[in-house]
């Protein structure tokens, strides 16, 4: 297994899997009484995961300078956006 985890695909793939499970598991925790900071980390998580698949699987790491950043400038507003609403109800 070690071979496959020198492909930057398969280590990030690998990396959604176990952040999936990481998220799975402390939802499953928090669900009875889910607190402020146990959504934000699962907000945090997904948006993290968001930002990998954008780079590796649509190829934004390698597009032109402006493209990147304006992907990565959207993922950061719409998670201070959520996240705000989020904390100020």
């Amino acid at each position: 297994m070690l071979p496959m985890l020198r492909h930057r695909t398969t280590a990030i793939w690998l990396v959604l899997v176990l952040a999936t499970c990481g998220t799975w598991l402390l939802g499953a925790e928090t669900r009875q009484s889910p607190s402020a900071f146990a959504t934000t980390i699962l907000m945090l998580i997904a948006f993290i995961k968001v930002r990998l698949v954008g780079l590796e699987f649509m190829e934004l790491r390698s597009a032109p300078l402006a493209l990147r950043l304006m992907f990565e400038s959207y993922v950061a507003v719409v998670f201070s956006v959520v996240i705000g609403m989020y904390l100020a109800t």
